[in-house]
């Protein structure tokens, strides 16, 4: 049913990958697919701000992100799954929605917290992606 599943997830929260990644291993060894994890570095917003910052401070950032990336996905997901690294720069929601269009996601999955009362069903990043992804989306509640 599904052959490319991407895994969003946040590296600094563990909230954002606690539930979702069991649930995206368990459908890459079920569908036999690839699993495809992503996390995303935020860039700087207005090109002002990044003036503040070394001029290779993005360069070590993006390659950090990749090194704890590949660490992670080492210590996480089981031995015999297909699985890429991907590392996304600037808006979380469009990073994503780019790179499921890149690698033809069948079937995207990302956690997600819980509003508050009287606050959005979904956060910015989850609502976006649920909205406007050409594929599946797979919303787990943190």
């Amino acid at each position: 049913m599904y052959k490319n599943i991407l895994l969003a997830i946040d590296l600094g929260d563990p909230d954002s990958w606690s539930k979702s990644l069991p649930i995206s291993v368990e459908f890459a060894q079920t569908f036999g697919a690839t699993l495809r994890v992503m996390t995303v570095v935020p860039d700087f917003g207005m090109s002002i701000v990044g003036s503040f910052f070394p001029k290779d401070y993005e360069t070590k950032v993006l390659e950090k992100a990749r090194q704890t990336l590949h660490d992670f996905v080492d210590q996480h997901v089981p031995k015999g799954i297909k699985v890429q690294h991907i590392v996304g720069h600037g808006a979380v929601y469009d990073e994503i929605l780019r790179a499921a269009d890149e690698v033809s996601a069948d079937l995207i999955v990302l956690g997600a917290s819980r509003p508050r009362a009287g606050k959005y069903l979904l956060g910015p990043n989850a609502g976006r992606v649920v909205r406007d992804a050409e594929c599946c989306v797979h919303v787990v509640r943190n």
